[in-house]
C-alpha cells in the first residue's frame, strides 16, 4: 500500500477531528452563555415580583413619596419589557437604581424599619441581589470564554462559517458602581 496515500488520509482525519472538535466547542460555549443569561433571566423575574410587594408596604408609611413610587414601578415595566439583551441590561440597571431610592426614603420612616413584612421583603431582596452578582460574573465569564474562542485561530473561521458571534458582557452603567449608604 502506499505511505502517502495513508499519510494524506491521516492529515485528512486529523483536520476532520479537528474540526469536528472546534465546533462541538463553540457549540457548547454558546449554550453555556445563553444557560447563564436564563439564569439571570430567572433572578430578574424573582426581583420584578417582590418590588410590588416592596413598594406597597413603603407606601402605606411614606404616602408623600409618591413620585419615588412611581417612577420605580415605570422603571420596573420598562424592565420586563425590554426585548434585547442590550436594553434589558441597561433597563435593570436603571431599575437598581430606583430600588435604592426606595431604601434611601425607608431611611427617614423608623417604624418602616421594624416592619417584619419589610424586613423579610429586603432579606429576600438582598438575597437574589446577590445571586444576581454571582450569575452575572458567571456569565460574563461565559461571555469572555465564548468570544475568546470565536476571535482565537483557527476557531474563529469555523465561527465565522456557521455564524457563531460573540457575546454581550452584562455591564453596569457608572451611576450604579457608586452605592449609597443605607443603613437599618
Amino acid at each position: 500500500m502506499n505511505y502517502s496515500l495513508i499519510i494524506l488520509l491521516s492529515i485528512v482525519v486529523l483536520f476532520v477531528i479537528i474540526f469536528i472538535t472546534m465546533y462541538n466547542k463553540l457549540v457548547k460555549l454558546k449554550n453555556q452563555m445563553q444557560e447563564a443569561w436564563s439564569i439571570i433571566d430567572v433572578l430578574l423575574k424573582k426581583r420584578h415580583d417582590l418590588i410590588p410587594n416592596l413598594v406597597e408596604i413603603v407606601k402605606g408609611y411614606a404616602e408623600h413619596e409618591k413620585s419615588t413610587f412611581e417612577s420605580l414601578t415605570r422603571l420596573r415595566s420598562e424592565a420586563i419589557q425590554a426585548k434585547d439583551r442590550t436594553s434589558r441590561i441597561e433597563s435593570e440597571n436603571n431599575l437598581g437604581k430606583g430600588l435604592m431610592q426606595i431604601f434611601v426614603v425607608v431611611e427617614k420612616y423608623p417604624n418602616l424599619r421594624a416592619n417584619t413584612n419589610f424586613l423579610e421583603l429586603q432579606r429576600q431582596l438582598s438575597d437574589i441581589e446577590n445571586e444576581l452578582s454571582m450569575s452575572r460574573r458567571y456569565y460574563n465569564g461565559t461571555v469572555r470564554e465564548n468570544n475568546i474562542y470565536i476571535e482565537r485561530f483557527p476557531s474563529n473561521i469555523i465561527a465565522g462559517l456557521f455564524h457563531f458571534t460573540k457575546g454581550e458582557f452584562y455591564k453596569t452603567n457608572e451611576n450604579e458602581k457608586i452605592v449609597p449608604d443605607v443603613s437599618f
